[in-house]
């Protein structure tokens, strides 16, 4: 007897198609989706397109499903994807911030999409092939890290709302990479474990993002060109190339010799200007978070201890949370470099995701 009728996205990728593989042979019966998000032909870029929108790994994806017997189908969410995503890309760098795509698009995109096509497919879940985990405990569905931490992807979920969560399986959340390589081995699937890996955001494959938003902002260089880099009191020691084209705690490509490093603390896109500082002026001892979405507690109670990170691969920084409606103040116990307005924050206790939100501003208080 059938587990339940779950709808996988299947990049075409060795993760998410082992995590198709494990709920088949669990007895789930499943419907393999591969989502085209983007056509990175139509920003202009050179690069060929690759990741989980190319015709490559759409055909990886639908041959699992052939393989293993389930029906597999693509869905075009270009549209909604260019509106939301894309939009909020180039906005973002336009308002001097730095965007977060992937969380962004986790979050308002995928779930939103998977679970509305599981609805007309009369499937009861969905699942993804992410290393994380999820529970359900005191009334909430709490997310919490992968057993491989290496690979772990909870800081990615942090937005996925608390109805999506509840229909939401993970079958890779206690695999490490290895046993999901050897899975891979194991069942005749030799071919997923030398793929390589994608770590570049699916619309910019050349990594140059800069490139990008060149070709769809229209004169974005005449409008930002001309602006001055400063130090911290205001002394200009140049000319930059446009704000957008920096981010917080950037140190190379700068075209500025000062004699020491310098990096770029902060980014005034009202005055085009780009302020430089020291290593020791980049860090910051607290933030402010919005635009909340809470995850193992429907409200803070304050203060509330913390480990939270400002980045995909931040190892994570000791913080007392006060929380005041959508908003969290963050006190760091030491001073964190490169907080980047337009990132994601998000707050662990232990191996568990609080919540998170998006990184209003930084600031620095005296001790």
């Amino acid at each position: 007897m059938s587990k339940g009728r779950v709808l996988v996205a299947m990049s075409g990728g060795i993760d998410s198609s082992i995590a198709a593989l494990l709920l088949h042979e669990a007895g789930y019966e499943v419907v393999g989706m591969t989502m085209k998000t983007w056509s990175y032909a139509t920003s202009g870029g050179s690069k060929k397109e690759t990741g989980c929108c190319s015709l490559d790994s759409i055909n990886d994806a639908r041959n699992i499903a052939v393989t293993l017997g389930f029906p597999h189908m693509i869905l075009d969410i270009r549209e909604e994807f260019g509106d939301t995503v894309i939009d909020n890309f180039t906005s973002e760098y336009l308002a001097g911030r730095t965007p977060n795509p992937c969380v962004l698009c986790n979050t308002h995109i995928k779930w939103d999409a998977l679970l509305r096509r599981a609805d007309k497919l009369n499937c009861e879940y969905i699942a993804t092939g992410h290393y994380a985990n999820i529970r359900h405990e005191n009334n909430r569905y709490i997310i919490s890290k992968g057993r491989d931490l290496s690979k772990d992807q909870s800081y990615a979920l942090w937005g996925v709302s608390q109805a999506s969560l509840s229909r939401t399986i993970l079958p890779l959340g206690n695999l490490h990479k290895a046993e999901i390589r050897e899975i891979a081995r194991q069942k005749g699937f030799q071919e997923l474990t030398t793929k390589s890996e994608s770590y570049e955001i699916c619309f910019i494959p050349d990594n140059d993002y800069r490139g990008f938003l060149k070709r769809k902002v229209v004169n974005l260089e005449q409008r930002v060109q001309g602006g001055a880099f400063v130090l911290q009191d205001g002394t200009v020691v140049g000319q930059h190339k446009g704000y957008p084209f920096y981010t917080i705690g950037q140190r190379k490509g700068l075209g500025i010799t000062l004699g020491y490093p310098v990096y770029v603390t902060e980014i005034q896109a009202d005055t085009n200007r780009v302020v430089l500082g020291t290593f020791d002026e980049l860090a910051r001892n607290g933030m402010y978070v919005n635009q909340l979405n809470m995850g193992k507690y429907t409200h803070l109670a304050s203060p509330t201890k913390s480990v939270t990170k400002i980045r995909y691969n931040d190892a994570g920084t000791p913080a007392t949370l006060e929380q005041s409606g959508d908003t969290i103040k963050v006190y760091f116990e030491q001073g964190v470099h490169a907080i980047a307005p337009g990132q994601a924050a998000v707050f662990y206790e232990e191996d568990d995701v609080i919540g998170g939100g998006w990184i209003q501003s930084a600031f620095q208080e005296r001790v």
